[in-house]
């Protein structure tokens, strides 16, 4: 199949993109390839893509442009016919969306809106997007499901990615455009993100810098391995979403419709205390990390847990890389990358 991959750039992307290339898709990337954090980690995704796609003898295609530029998505369009999109690209970052909201309007909302027409317009098959445990915001029973409520968002980020959800059931009943959110919980592995916690405590711990622990340690999440995370979103991408036969807008449930609209959890089913996941770092680091205790930070959910039945159910496809595993295939990358 022909994809299109928005964010190919990104960690999820690029790795999604790979999987692809694995397989023998055609993959167009699309990506801005903006300083949110060190654009160099992304130009080596890239690279990384291209080397991949050259040694498969496959066919990866990059656009570097904003989601933003409605005459650039629409370009891209209609310069390919895609069988799929999987749009992985938006301004990600909880704490960030305090200091600088405005860049999530312009990735998760313009960004998302362009990409909605172009998929009317283009009569994509099916439109796959990620969206995040976040959206669950202020709700405490455990594990999240997605039958539940979700509309008490704690920060903006978390905002925009529920809007983005609602967004995508008004085109799906009105233009019936299949469309499937993946709600992705706390998302680590090779070729992290610098700015979240795997990444900075480890680099932490190599240099002997204190790490800044919230909630004195006591956070749980729900972490995932990247490598399940793209076989999720693969594996959903293959399946477009349908309409549910049994829905009832008199008890409407808010994971599915009448209309091709799906939601789905993809998470590890398997929460860790942070100081949990700390000390599997220091295992693999072989140093203990220096802890700077802090209270909660305005904005962040104390625990997440994924409850994933309906992606089992749909896709016989269960998360399951075991925390150690993960954590110590994170350490050996960050070590080759940096040359340490």
């Amino acid at each position: 199949m022909k994809v299109l991959v928005t964010g190919a750039a990104g960690f999820i992307g690029f790795h999604t993109a790979a999987a692809l290339l694995r397989r023998g898709d055609h993959v167009v990337g699309f990506d801005v390839v903006n300083d949110y954090y060190d654009p160099a980690l992304k130009e080596a995704r890239l690279h990384q893509l291209v080397s991949l796609a050259r040694e498969l003898g496959g066919h990866f295609e990059f656009i570097r442009a904003d989601l933003a530029d409605a005459g650039a998505v629409d370009a891209c369009f209609a310069a390919h016919q895609f069988d799929r999109v999987i749009h992985l690209a938006a301004q990600a970052g909880v704490r960030y969306s305090l200091e600088n909201p405005r860049s999530y309007v312009a990735s998760n909302i313009i960004g998302f809106t362009n990409v909605l027409e172009a998929c009317r317009h283009h009569k994509i098959a099916h439109l796959t997007y990620a969206s995040t445990s976040s959206v669950y915001g202020g709700n405490t029973h455990m594990p999240f499901v997605e039958t539940d409520g979700a509309d008490h968002p704690l920060q903006f980020y978390a905002a925009t990615k529920r809007a983005n959800e609602l967004m995508a059931h008004s085109y799906s009943h009105l233009f019936a455009l299949p469309t499937t959110g993946l709600r992705f919980f706390t998302v680590y592995g090779p070729w992290g993100r610098p700015d979240m916690s795997p990444y900075l405590f480890t680099k932490a711990i190599f240099a002997g810098e204190p790490i800044q622990v919230f909630n004195n340690g006591h956070h749980s999440r729900d972490f995932t391995y990247v490598d399940d995370i793209v076989e999720g979103v693969i594996r959903v991408s293959d399946q477009p979403a349908k309409p549910n036969p049994n829905w009832d807008g008199n008890a409407p449930d808010p994971s599915s419709s009448s209309a091709p609209f799906r939601i789905y959890n993809i998470g590890n089913s398997d929460p860790v205390l942070l100081s949990d996941y700390i000390a599997h770092i220091e295992a693999c680091v072989g140093k203990k990390a220096i802890l700077d205790f802090l209270p909660l930070q305005p904005g962040d959910v104390p625990d997440t847990s994924a409850d994933v039945t309906a992606l089992v159910a749909a896709t016989g496809y269960k998360p399951s890389t075991p925390i150690g595993e993960g954590v110590a295939k994170f350490v050996d990358w960050y070590r080759s990358y940096h040359g340490l």
